[in-house]
């Protein structure tokens, strides 16, 4: 088959699939060349092939669309036809709350927040959805919120991965309450109590959070601020011990902010399928990408359907919904049997909203925003800290994401420094969080650099600056 050939046949199933519905704009020849790494001549060729063939038609400067055919499924139709399926400790979950609940504080600078500036969402809009949503259907009834989810919401998740290059199945997809829950529900899926899940060193402890929840133990990988976890380290743990899964944030790695290069997504799938173990990759922060193209995924790599992709709307458009969703592989009647026993349903209510906001505003112009202020922000934090922080004081170089790791002098105990600074009224996020081993990042904190660089936030670096030599511990 030729290459444009089978380009065209791709296109053709998404079609199918009801991922890109009749009438709608397929991406653009451009796009298309770029996400697929082939000529604009290639993807000309394919799309005059679909367009003789009836499938799209061509609008004079507006671009490619989809036509109607008979039996094309429509959003309202689009269901999943699979049916329901009939059934070394980590404790860093208190002191986790505990920093959770101290951002609550009134007037508190919340840099140790780990959810983003909600000013920057377009909460207006959204909630315009949710009402004309709720008005519409007054008398939801839990039957219509079992899993898999929505299928208009399915299918715009599907559509948004289509337009960044990476065709994914809707039946694979499963909408959960925010990612918190698909990392749970994959983990589930993929071990049982006792197993050891290797994960990133640091971490983010939601990972931590959901190996502790179910009694299974969680073996560190060292992890670089460049380049992401060490396959050379984690292919050693592998060929000693057995591992039931591998937890992962390939792009923009709270609180490393790296983002791992295709070759080594590609090296480390490939190193995971060869020993069959599944790895559960956390890709909430991959809309918030810096550069011009957006990140790749483990699951774009996935050939054998070991790699559990999950993700959420919490950290790009609300905070409030809690909508995220798993593409779960091979699992996928598994995660959708666990979230069936555990939670029943995600609303119907806020799925639906969210689905017509992505139709219909602007949700890329939004991103597009978001990326632009998140990227000014991190450089302007980064420059406080070396102007305001002693020498020697080292940063991450974020490449998306909003949080900003600093290694401060060794001397320096984090938690100390938490509850000098929570004095002042700042919340920081001290090492601890991110690791299960005691005292592993006790010199490092996390700071959110989400919110508009003001006179308090700046005040607040400096105090933490200024509350260093009190945060000193004794020589060990």
């Amino acid at each position: 088959m030729k290459l444009y050939e089978k380009l065209a046949r791709e296109i053709e199933g998404r079609i199918d699939a009801g991922v890109l519905l009749a009438g709608e704009r397929i991406p653009s020849v451009r796009q298309t060349s770029q996400h697929q790494k082939v000529s604009i001549s290639t993807v000309l060729r394919a799309y005059m092939w679909l367009e003789s063939q009836g499938i799209i038609e061509s609008r004079p400067q507006s671009g490619y669309f989809v036509r109607r055919r008979a039996g094309q499924p429509v959003a309202a139709e689009l269901q999943s036809s699979r049916p329901i399926p009939v059934s070394a400790e980590v404790d860093v979950s208190r002191l986790v709350l505990s920093t959770l609940r101290s951002i609550r504080l009134n007037d508190a600078v919340p840099l140790g927040s780990p959810y983003p500036d909600p000013s920057l969402f377009s909460i207006p809009r959204l909630n315009h959805h949710v009402h004309a949503v709720a008005r519409r259907r007054p008398y939801s009834s839990v039957i219509d919120d079992l899993p898999p989810g929505n299928p208009e919401l399915i299918r715009q998740i599907a559509r948004r991965y289509l337009e960044h290059g990476q065709s994914v199945d809707p039946d694979e997809i499963i909408v959960t309450v925010g990612a918190t829950e698909a990392i749970n529900l994959c983990l589930q899926a993929v071990a049982k109590p006792g197993d050891t899940i290797a994960v990133e060193s640091p971490t983010f402890y939601a990972m931590l959070h959901a190996i502790e929840r179910m009694g299974m133990r969680a073996i560190e990988v060292a992890t670089h601020p460049r380049d992401g976890i060490d396959l050379a380290a984690l292919e050693k743990i592998v060929g000693e011990q057995r591992i039931a899964a591998c937890m992962v944030m390939p792009n923009f790695q709270n609180p490393l902010g790296f983002r791992m290069s295709d070759e080594r997504k590609r090296a480390l799938v490939d190193l995971l399928a060869k020993h069959e173990i599944p790895c559960i990759e956390n890709g909430v922060y991959n809309e918030l990408y810096y550069g011009d193209a957006h990140p790749s995924t483990l699951k774009s790599f996935d050939r054998k359907g070991l790699v559990l992709h999950c993700a959420s709307f919490s950290k790009t458009l609300t905070t409030a919904q809690r909508i995220g969703w798993a593409i779960a592989g091979r699992y996928r009647e598994r995660v959708e049997k666990f979230k069936f026993l555990n939670t029943l349903a995600t609303p119907s209510i806020p799925q639906i909203a969210i689905a017509e906001y992505l139709q219909h505003d602007g949700f890329d112009r939004h991103l597009r925003k978001l990326r632009k202020a998140f990227a000014q922000q991190a450089s302007i934090m980064r420059s406080a800290v070396e102007r305001f922080f002693p020498e020697g004081t080292r940063t991450t170089e974020p490449l998306g994401g909003y949080v900003l790791w600093v290694e401060l002098a060794r001397e320096i105990d984090s938690m100390t420094l938490y509850q000098r600074a929570l004095d002042h009224r700042i919340t920081i996020g001290p090492g601890y969080m991110f690791s299960a081993r005691k005292h592993a990042y006790r010199n490092h904190i996390r700071l959110n650099y989400s919110y508009a660089w003001s006179k308090p936030i700046e005040q607040a670096v400096m105090t933490i600056a200024r509350l260093l030599p009190d945060a000193a511990r004794p020589p060990d």
